[in-house]
């Protein structure tokens, strides 16, 4: 099994969320690839056969877990499809669903991929699941921006979305590891999306992520798509939109999410970015 190892979103490798690839993983089982995926040690590492119809069956895999879907590993494993095979249009199937992803070269000649999620939706969060979540993060009601309100929101996966009212308010991310990993558990949320808004269509965003073994996700592609149909969703952003998410600063690995929100209900919602082999 031939592993190669990108970072996502960010031209530079100190930045972004790496990812591991295996392009060719025929006749891997899951105990494989989840081993793999712990020996690699990054968030997620995605695993690829190729089909009989011309379309990728596409696997996810943390250091613990299988996810149904990971926008990072999304984007480098077709950029490294890219390198190997030239760019285009590649169909995945997913543990969520089917995913396109388009790669092209920038006038720099760096590759840029982006994928279209499934049908993104939100669901309401129970208050009492809230008030839970918020104790464990040490917020509290008067922390969060009136403007955005909490929902779960799914692009693939599910991640809750809250808001907060200031930049400091995101920078000062401290909570319990085990409490969080436990109510994501019960509640099948893969990442927390707590995102901070600068203007109409620029966004600062950290991601705890302990389903993953890690504190927190320096970019979750995932969470950006589901996060783009949320704001669809509620009415809190004019479409189409273009969008930038910020994500990583605060942990020093500086990422950029580019998100496009089409106007049309129920439709997919795009993901783009670079990535670079480590």
């Amino acid at each position: 099994m031939e592993i190669l190892r990108y970072v996502a979103f960010s031209t530079d490798p100190k930045g972004g969320n790496p990812a591991g690839v295996v392009l060719d993983a025929t006749g891997s089982d899951d105990a494989t690839m989840l081993a793999t995926a712990a020996e690699v040690g990054y968030s997620e590492t995605a695993f690829v056969v190729e089909s009989g119809d011309g379309s990728l069956d596409v696997r996810y895999f943390s250091p613990l877990a299988e996810v149904s879907f990971c926008g990072h590993a999304t984007i480098a494993t077709a950029v490294a499809h890219a390198e190997r095979h030239g760019t285009g249009r590649l169909r995945l199937r997913t543990a969520a669903g089917p995913v396109t992803v388009t790669t092209d070269r920038a006038a720099d000649g760096t590759l840029v991929a982006t994928l279209v999620s499934v049908a993104p939706r939100t669901a309401p969060l129970e208050e009492a699941d809230l008030a839970e979540l918020l104790g464990i993060l040490g917020w509290s009601a008067g922390d969060l921006d009136p403007a955005l309100p909490p929902r779960a929101a799914f692009a693939g996966a599910w991640h809750p979305v809250i808001a907060a009212a200031s930049r400091d308010r995101l920078s000062g991310l401290d909570y319990d590891m085990a409490a969080l990993g436990a109510l994501m558990a019960r509640e099948d949320w893969t990442t927390i999306d707590l995102v901070w808004r600068e203007s109409p269509t620029v966004f600062h965003a950290r991601n705890p992520f302990p389903p993953g073994g890690v504190v927190e996700d320096p970019a979750t592609g995932a969470a950006a798509a589901a996060f783009g149909g949320y704001l669809r969703e509620l009415g809190l952003v004019s479409t189409p939109a273009t969008l930038t998410v910020h994500q990583g600063v605060d942990m020093g690995r500086p990422s950029t999410i580019t998100v496009t929100v089409p106007a049309e209900p129920d439709t997919g919602i795009g993901v783009t970015g670079t990535a670079v082999r480590l």
